[in-house]
């Protein structure tokens, strides 16, 4: 099965992308959960955050930094911003390539948070 993540890394798929260098790409959600939604995805294949090697240990570090550049040059960096993993089905992950959700613009409930009443965005 093809990986919509790898197709978009090496250019067959399309995407509104707004960071990348050799490690990472980041790129606009097409299904956004926030007013602000971004993607930050190795370019090395990873289908979970349980299958990262220890070669790999960086990555996530890495990507955390990535979202912290891109949060500042959206101005969101201030007003806050959420960042998540999710890694397999009951964590949420749709898309089986290790990747990272930047989102904001919007304030979050904490009430709804505390109540247990929600657990993801």
């Amino acid at each position: 099965m093809t990986c919509i993540f790898c197709e978009i890394i090496k250019g067959t798929l399309p995407a509104k992308i707004i960071y990348q260098d050799d490690k990472v790409i980041a790129f606009d959600d097409i299904y956004p959960k926030s007013p602000i939604h971004k993607l930050i995805v190795p370019r090395k294949h990873i289908a979970t955050l349980n299958d990262l090697e220890e070669e790999d240990f960086y990555l996530p570090s890495h990507m955390i930094n990535v979202a912290k550049k891109i949060a500042f040059d959206l101005n969101i960096a201030e007003p806050g911003y959420r960042v998540i993993i999710n890694c397999n089905e009951e964590g949420g992950q749709v898309i089986y390539h290790l990747h990272l959700h930047l989102l904001a613009g919007k304030k979050i409930d904490q009430d709804k948070i505390n109540d247990k009443k929600i657990l993801f965005v």
